[in-house]
């Protein structure tokens, strides 16, 4: 009889992904412009630090909050004592309208129905131990977030079935891939709780159209199944389509106070639009109370410090701050995200098209040896180890053709950026990038693309629906 518990010895938490693999050689190896220019350059990480600036620059000016004195007096023993799980009311009441302000203010945010979470992790699990029970499956569109393996199923023991989105409609959610997964559950004696999806996406940088959202919803309203909407990166939407948040859809569809937007609930933190992930700032939002008074309960395992709340509400309640910082931080996300994409084409690589995000889903699948997921890790390893640059492999994301890799755009300087294009182009092109092996690579290019083009057409040919432009 083992003496540790079986959670702790499984291996579903997924550590062993490549996602995370990548991770650790460059912990073993980092990157530094002076001490360790040779080193392995992060770019599997998706954090924003193009704005930390305009946040100091407000710490600065605001000595009281980041001192923790309100009106001149200390206030560091009231926030150093016992604080209940519901949360600083002004903290609640600046983190609804922050999140108001984030949607253009087309929807509005009641500060009782939020709950506050160390982090979007945190709130993604709590949400899947109050809506389903151990053996149960959410259904998610790839490509996905690796980290959902562990946050939404390691300790709830709730499954994950993918819902097969592809490259040839950009990897928008079709009706029909939504009951392909739907079946597939049911043929696994899997009984379906709910769908997650992230808007934006992560890794796709893109937004959900309207029109996908009513699908989603109309699948799931007839299903009379959960959403959960995972909108952490709604602040980094920096060029048009601009970003619709499913509470929109519902106001739209004059589906507020129905059940069925009782089944809908999101996920916020300002981790990604902040760039503070080191905060542990999470909320989950729900109409349904039954959802809140629990997930606020079991939010015990996981609060926001009470120096952290004050600091964040005082900053938050101050918009011409947020007004500034958003419309700003949108600016330094599109120059950094256009370096990335005119740096990669220079390279001969393609990315999706996308609006929003701190990364690129870039098409690498020309330079496979073949159309396989072993190429694709075999590709990956040489970007790791020979050009010494950590990004994330599809596969580890879920989706299902070889050869996309999530590139991050804003957790570097630019001018670390351009060390690793200029790598990346060396490692394409090699040391003398002539023209000649350019137009070599451009012809093996076009022949790649057309063979998986024919391989994705016959894969997904019944998927392809008219899409809301």
């Amino acid at each position: 009889m083992g003496i540790l518990s079986r959670k702790v010895t499984c291996n579903t938490h997924g550590q062993d992904s490549s996602y995370f693999l990548g991770w650790e050689e460059y912990e073993k190896n980092p990157y530094d412009e002076v001490n360790n220019p040779n080193g392995i350059i992060q770019m599997g990480l998706a954090e924003n630090q193009l704005s930390f600036d305009l946040i100091e620059s407000w710490l600065a000016k605001n000595q009281e909050a980041a001192n923790f004195e309100r009106e001149g007096q200390s206030i560091f023993r009231e926030l150093a004592l016992f604080q209940d799980y519901h949360g600083l009311p002004s903290f609640k009441n600046a983190m609804s309208g922050f999140m108001s302000e984030n949607r253009g203010n087309r929807v509005s945010f009641d500060p009782k129905k939020l709950v506050l979470t160390a982090g979007a992790t945190s709130a993604n699990e709590t949400l899947m131990f109050c809506l389903a029970d151990p053996g149960d499956a959410f259904l998610l569109p790839t490509p996905y977030y690796p980290g959902f393996d562990r946050d939404l199923k390691w300790r709830t023991g709730v499954e994950i079935v993918p819902i097969q989105c592809t490259s040839a409609n950009g990897f928008r959610i079709t009706k029909s891939a939504l009951e392909e997964a739907y079946k597939q559950a049911q043929k696994l004696n899997l009984k379906v709780k709910g769908v997650l999806i992230t808007n934006p996406s992560n890794p796709l940088g893109t937004t959900i159209t309207r029109t996908e959202l009513n699908r989603v919803l109309d699948f799931v309203s007839r299903k009379n199944i959960h959403l959960v909407s995972d909108e952490i990166y709604s602040g980094t939407v920096f060029t048009s389509p601009g970003f619709i948040s499913v509470m929109e859809v519902l106001k739209e569809n004059k589906l507020e106070n129905t059940d069925v937007s009782k089944r809908v609930h999101i996920v916020y933190s300002l981790s990604k639009d902040l760039g503070l992930p080191g905060f542990r700032v999470g909320v989950i939002y729900s109409n349904d109370d039954i959802v809140v008074a629990a997930a606020t309960k079991m939010s015990s395992f996981g609060l926001i410090s009470s120096q952290t709340q004050y600091l964040l509400s005082a900053l938050l309640s101050d918009k011409s701050f947020t007004k500034n910082y958003l419309k700003e931080n949108q600016t330094r996300l599109k120059n950094r995200h256009n370096k990335l994409v005119s740096g990669l084409e220079a390279s001969g690589i393609d990315c999706l098209k996308s609006n929003a995000g701190l990364f690129c889903w870039v098409d690498m699948r020309h330079l496979l040896n073949s159309n396989t997921f072993e190429a694709e890790i075999e590709l990956w390893k040489k970007i790791v180890y020979e050009v010494k640059l950590n990004i994330s492999p599809g596969s580890s994301c879920h989706c299902n053709e070889p050869g996309w890799f999530r590139v991050c755009f804003a957790n570097m300087s630019e001018e670390t950026l351009e060390v690793a294009l200029n790598r990346l182009k060396m490692f394409v092109y090699g040391p003398s990038s002539t023209t000649r092996s350019q137009s070599e690579h451009q012809r093996l290019k076009t022949l790649r693309k057309m063979k998986v083009s024919n391989w994705v057409f016959r894969l997904s040919f019944q998927d392809r629906e008219p899409e809301e432009r």
